[in-house]
């Protein structure tokens, strides 16, 4: 018997038993066993998880690996919180092509000082958001959250004022860091985005 179908003698028994121990039927083990296959692998970058603002729920950034993720630091009480609006245009406009905003509330400049509770209902009575949220999150300092250490580590930049963003591409790997100045309307923003988005996975 060949190596090749001793090997592929081994996978089959194997799946025999996966289903088994899941009384599943072999062609459903082995359509599990493609899927998990072809899964892409959750990158360094999402691989983390926090709190829904809503809800305080755990959320796994995973569930964004593939997509183009804008990621935001923000706050109620700042000269450019009126960039939520832009910001939940873009991920309403762009979320079909693959794009997510994900947003950071963080008092780290002061100026997100309410409880988690009062940051969900000011962003969705004052600016309708709805792209994904998170609780209040520290992005700079020692404390930082890891996910923040990454994306300074990565960019050499870490976030120097409310509305800080960071660009993910679709391989999980940093694109670009643009300061508070860069709104969601900007140029430089949109063709960046629009380029991460036409890459493959």
């Amino acid at each position: 018997m060949s190596h090749s179908s001793v090997k592929k003698w081994g996978i089959n028994l194997t799946l025999v038993a996966l289903a088994a121990m899941q009384g599943l039927g072999l062609e459903a083990a082995q359509a599990a066993t493609q899927t998990a296959v072809q899964a892409p692998a959750c990158p360094a970058i999402l691989n983390h998880s926090f709190d829904r603002l809503q809800d305080e729920k755990p959320q796994s950034l995973c569930q964004y690996t593939g997509k183009v993720v804008l990621v935001v630091n923000t706050a109620s009480f700042c000269g450019f919180t009126s960039q939520y609006k832009g910001l939940e245009t873009l991920n309403t406009q762009y979320k079909d092509r693959g794009l997510v905003v994900l947003g950071f509330p963080s008092n780290d400049f002061s100026q997100e000082k309410g409880s988690n509770k009062d940051i969900a209902a000011f962003c969705e009575s004052t600016f309708g958001v709805k792209f994904p949220m998170f609780t209040k999150t520290q992005v700079t300092g020692d404390g930082a959250a890891p996910l923040f250490k990454q994306l300074t580590a990565q960019t050499g930049q870490k976030p120097r004022w409310n509305f800080h963003k960071y660009l993910i591409g679709r391989d999980g790997k940093v694109i670009e860091q643009y300061s508070s100045m860069t709104g969601p309307e900007s140029k430089t923003l949109l063709s960046a985005i629009d380029t991460a988005l036409k890459a493959k996975p």
